[in-house]
């Protein structure tokens, strides 16, 4: 089979959770060669600069996002979107793998560094809870008659338990047959994730799926929920379904904020943590001191009290190019015809190169939990605190930021910021 010079190279990402994220499949010894062969046991911890660094990489990708579209809702999946581009990153090299490693905020590791440490994010993450449902899936498509590097293809059978399927892309079964696969590992939540007919220049598609379902470790019950007022950021209201409970919760009053931390399941490992601007400042405001440092502080500032959460019911999809952010942020050299270097994947001539980047989501937050699916691809082509009161009552009535963290790890599993539930 010939292919023009400049050829094309799809990789897309998709994560599904529901009110968490990451999990699901056995992971397998990042230092062995033949994952099926070995299950392994769950890490025992994951790599500090994995975790850190991928805070700060969602927390950049975030505010860019924010800065772009300040009065919209914003839903974003630092993991996966992390995970997309590490495995992305297995094909790279030189200056292209440094610029990818640095946009990451994971400059320093080494590749088998990062293989190793992801797959320990992954076993980690895997939780029994009864209560939660955590699923991951990876697998990669290629043309019919297009060869990969055997170690690119093998590293992400070790380290991301990927599938490995070959697939005449001519004929429009093959989109019907990727999306079928996304649908089942999404659990129905993602329909599809390619449109048909495929360009004739992709050979290879690089799908992550990630899905998550949890309910609340106490869920609301809906005979307390009632519509009240809500603010919306140009000063108007609407009338909105707000969630009550009463319990004992871990909470915080910051400076010009509020925060309150809803666990899932039994084991209450994930939670989703709900920050308030004040109700004279602002989310704007709110999301100039949010940075990686002073999240990372104010998850020590939370302690447990009794008092009364109001949270809206609310549920959207949200979807972004990040091409021009990552590139903005320093992946440019990924994106560049003349410099980027995806050798790793296949031999040279032709070159690959990433043309576009894009990532759509979904959440839905009720009485019962948390729904959320996150979808990134990546198309690649060739060539100090204020005292805290004694009793709280936080109503969430206006616009607020919040993020889905696994306690146990630090990791970032979603962030959003809702304007207009």
């Amino acid at each position: 089979m010939s292919f023009r010079r400049r050829s094309s190279l799809t990789l897309l990402f998709l994560a599904v959770a529901i009110p968490l994220l990451l999990g699901g499949c056995q992971v397998m010894e990042h230092l062995g060669f033949h994952p099926k062969e070995v299950a392994a046991e769950p890490a025992s911890h994951v790599d500090e600069r994995l975790v850190e660094g991928s805070r700060a990489f969602g927390f950049n990708v975030f505010r860019a996002l924010f800065e772009k579209n300040p009065r919209g809702n914003i839903f974003i999946s630092p993991a996966s979107i992390s995970m997309a581009l590490a495995m992305t990153a297995n094909g790279a090299a030189g200056e292209t793998f440094q610029a990818m490693m640095e946009t990451l905020q994971l400059q320093g590791m080494a590749l088998p560094d990062l293989n190793g440490a992801f797959a320990d994010l992954k076993s980690i993450l895997e939780n029994p809870d009864p209560k939660v449902e955590l699923a991951i899936a990876n697998s990669l498509w290629s043309r019919q008659g297009v060869s990969f590097n055997e170690d690119f293809l093998q590293r992400n059978r070790d380290y991301f338990d990927a599938e490995i399927r070959e697939l005449d892309f001519n004929l429009p079964q093959s989109v019907k047959t990727i999306n079928e696969w996304v649908r089942e590992q999404t659990r129905g939540k993602i329909e599809k994730i390619i449109d048909g007919p495929i360009d004739s220049l992709t050979v290879l598609f690089l799908i992550n799926a990630i899905y998550f379902h949890g309910s609340w470790s106490q869920e609301f019950k809906p005979n307390m929920t009632r519509e009240i007022p809500f603010e919306l950021p140009d000063g108007e209201t609407k009338y909105h379904p707000v969630m009550f409970q009463e319990d004992r919760y871990r909470y915080f009053r910051g400076e010009g904020f509020e925060a309150v931390s809803l666990p899932y399941g039994k084991n209450k490992r994930i939670s989703m943590d709900i920050y308030l601007p004040a109700r004279e400042s602002s989310l704007a405001v709110f999301l100039e001191k949010l940075t990686p440092d002073n999240w990372a502080d104010w998850q020590f500032s939370f302690r447990e009290m009794e008092g009364e959460i109001g949270l809206p019911r609310f549920k959207f999809e949200y979807e972004a190019s990040l091409k021009e952010i990552l590139e903005r942020l320093g992946m440019g050299p990924a994106f560049d015809p003349q410099r980027a270097d995806f050798s790793g994947m296949r031999p040279v001539p032709p070159e690959l190169y990433i043309s576009e980047v894009k990532h759509k989501t979904y959440i839905d937050v009720n009485e019962k939990g948390t729904e959320a699916a996150a979808v990134t691809s990546v198309e690649v082509r060739v060539t100090s605190l204020q005292p805290e009161p004694e009793r709280f009552r936080m109503v969430v009535d206006r616009p607020f930021f919040f993020t889905i963290t696994d306690n146990k790890t630090g990791a970032i599993l979603f962030m959003g910021a809702v304007n207009n539930p």
